[in-house]
């Protein structure tokens, strides 16, 4: 199971700070993610990064958003500056694990979310 944190209420302009690890043992992890989803839209990909560390992100965060990870903690972070109002939304972490060595297919694992509300 992922945990994620770091939501909460900001105000617009402010900067924020999500992180999401796994609560257990895991053996590898493969590519990070996040998403989000907007109240009455569709879960969409906010930004990703490789085990390589090459990363991706939406058009709609570029240049106000960096994706990161500690490899030793198998831990994804999202970091955001000048958030907006249309920021506001349930961000999900997302990975790909290999929670045992048994496990050759990396699967597909999805955090709970953690609700960001951008308002002043």
């Amino acid at each position: 199971q992922l945990q994620a944190c770091g939501g909460g209420l900001v105000q617009p302009g402010d900067s924020l700070t999500l992180s999401c690890a796994p609560s257990g043992y895991i053996y590898s992890a493969d590519s990070m993610a996040w998403y989000r989803q907007a109240p009455g839209k569709q879960r969409e990909l906010v930004a990703r990064i490789t085990s390589g560390g090459v990363t991706t992100y939406a058009d709609f965060v570029k240049g106000r958003a960096i994706i990161s990870r500690d490899t030793a903690k198998n831990t994804v972070y999202l970091q955001m500056s000048n958030v907006k109002p249309e920021d506001t939304a349930v961000y999900y972490c997302n990975m790909l694990l290999r929670v045992a060595i048994v496990v050759v297919i990396p699967q597909e694992h999805w955090g709970k979310g953690t609700l960001v509300t951008v308002s002043s």
